[in-house]
């Protein structure tokens, strides 16, 4: 495991704190409905290959350069987990903000609806993602001596879990700490008031687009010239409510764009479905 400075030992706890990390969980909730166990299809056998094809594909965007800060933490069913910002940064290597890797995990959640949609062109499906982002502090470490695994662990992390589990099938939600941080380079849709268990009522926001400001990373520039980086789904959109539309507060760190908006929708209530 490349970002672990040394191989742990059976009997010692590796364990390390980082202060800003993106965590990112990515669901396919309608796989479930695809699965089924027939003697036509090997009991479940080749279900579970397509989801295999899935989940490689997504494995293969983090061999992109652009992508190499991302570190996936593990899948878990049909749901891809993935951090950034876990790398540590010894030597002479330049140290990134935390913008700049929340550009690379976002850019990374809008080519993984392009991933899924070509294999929904190619295998007849209509698969659907969902992605919930959170940035934040997490504690990383390695945890058992049999199939040691590497995990993270901490608020930030089951709040990101809780925004993929508390979205809309085909949109990116994000935290408002996510949305002050990326304001500047890309656009957003204010969700309102999400009721999440345990947590309450959390303001949230849809990753729409990139803004006319642009993205920081190269993978997006890339992306951009392919098409349009609005993202959609064929299954559901979420509501759009023209009239809540106002401009962009420069509430975060990050520079805003005057011609970047948001459209606001009315306060919306979801149970979460599951919890890290």
């Amino acid at each position: 495991m490349d970002i672990l400075p040394v191989p742990p030992l059976s009997q010692d706890l590796y364990y390390q704190s980082y202060s800003q990390v993106g965590v990112l969980f990515a669901s396919i909730p309608n796989f479930n409905d695809f699965y089924i166990e027939l003697d036509g299809n090997n009991m479940g056998v080749e279900c579970l290959r397509l989801l295999n094809e899935i989940i490689a594909d997504f494995d293969a965007l983090l061999d992109k350069e652009c992508y190499k800060d991302i570190e996936k933490i593990k899948t878990i069913g049909s749901t891809y987990m993935a951090a950034v910002g876990l790398v540590p940064t010894t030597g002479s290597k330049a140290k990134k903000s935390i913008s700049e890797h929340l550009c690379t995990v976002a850019d990374f959640a809008i080519e993984m609806f392009r991933v899924l949609d070509a294999i929904n062109y190619q295998s007849y499906n209509d698969f659907v993602l969902r992605v919930g982002i959170n940035v934040g502090p997490v504690v990383a470490g390695v945890i058992g001596a049999r199939r040691p695994q590497y995990d993270i662990w901490g608020n930030t992390v089951n709040v990101a879990s809780r925004m993929d589990s508390t979205g809309v099938q085909g949109k990116i939600q994000v935290t408002e700490d996510v949305f002050r941080l990326l304001s500047g380079h890309y656009r957003f849709l204010c969700r309102g008031q999400v009721s999440v268990k345990g947590k309450g009522q959390m303001l949230t926001y849809f990753l729409e687009s990139w803004s006319n400001e642009g993205p920081l990373q190269s993978c997006s520039q890339s992306l951009e010239r392919r098409g349009s980086p609005c993202i959609q789904t064929k299954l559901s959109n979420a509501p759009i409510a023209t009239s809540y539309g106002v401009k962009a507060q420069n509430i975060g760190p990050g520079p805003t764009s005057s011609n970047n908006s948001i459209l606001y929708l009315p306060s919306i209530s979801v149970d979460m479905e599951m919890e890290v």
